[in-house]
């Protein structure tokens, strides 16, 4: 699965207002990104084609069939093979460069590494 950006921020709408009509979806699109009701349509459609999205009628209602979680792993894991040549490690790194964790966050990783 490879999502564009606008692909994400339309799946973002529907996400949190599913299930919920192409009308309602272009009205949120408009005053969140400023796309027109053309611009949302088109990008609706091509989720609609690649499977990321369901419509029924009537009403054009809109839901997703991928699932948020799936949607996030498949980009984390798309983007630590492109920019980290597939390490996780590297990518842990380039986080932590700047700004520590926290003594909650290091434990909450810890019970994270050691459920694996």
């Amino acid at each position: 699965m490879k999502l564009f950006d606008s692909e994400i921020k339309l799946l973002e709408i529907i996400w949190q207002n599913e299930p919920i009509s192409a009308k309602e979806i272009s009205l949120i699109a408009d005053k969140t990104i400023g796309w027109n009701k053309n611009t949302t349509y088109t990008i609706i459609k091509k989720a609609i084609e690649k499977g990321y999205v369901k419509r029924e009628d009537p009403g054009f209602i809109c839901t997703t069939i991928v699932k948020k979680e799936d949607a996030q792993k498949s980009e984390a894991i798309g983007l630590i093979d492109r920019l980290f040549d597939g390490s996780r490690k590297a990518l842990f790194s380039a986080l932590l460069e700047d700004k520590p964790l926290s003594e909650s966050e290091i434990a909450e990783l810890r019970k994270l590494i050691d459920k694996e």
